[in-house]
């Protein structure tokens, strides 16, 4: 297993922003808005937006796990949108090798 970090910057909000571009197979992954954003951000695929997507407040975090289901998926299906420009979300990814 590896671990990998990153952080999301939507500078347009509107806007989904790819988390990474490689198809790294995630375990588990770990979505934290920023103590500093203004307005809601949103986690998801590339369809992401504020009715489709999960809704995080600044500070608050979500863990998505897949390994306890037998699985992995890739890095790059996941994405952030954000009500508010330049808002960030930072990640924190166990990677498989």
């Amino acid at each position: 297993m590896r671990l990998q970090t990153g952080v999301i910057t939507v500078a347009t909000a509107g806007t989904a922003v790819v988390a990474d571009n490689t198809a790294n197979r995630v375990y588990e992954i770990t979505f934290k808005a920023l103590a500093g954003n203004s307005g809601l951000v949103y986690i998801g695929t590339s369809t992401v937006s504020a009715s489709a997507g999960f809704e995080l407040s600044a500070g608050q975090e979500k863990v998505l796990l897949f390994k306890n289901f037998g699985g992995s998926i890739p890095l790059n299906l996941f994405y952030a949108n954000a009500a508010t420009d330049n808002d960030k979300v930072a990640w924190v990814a166990i990677l498989e090798g």
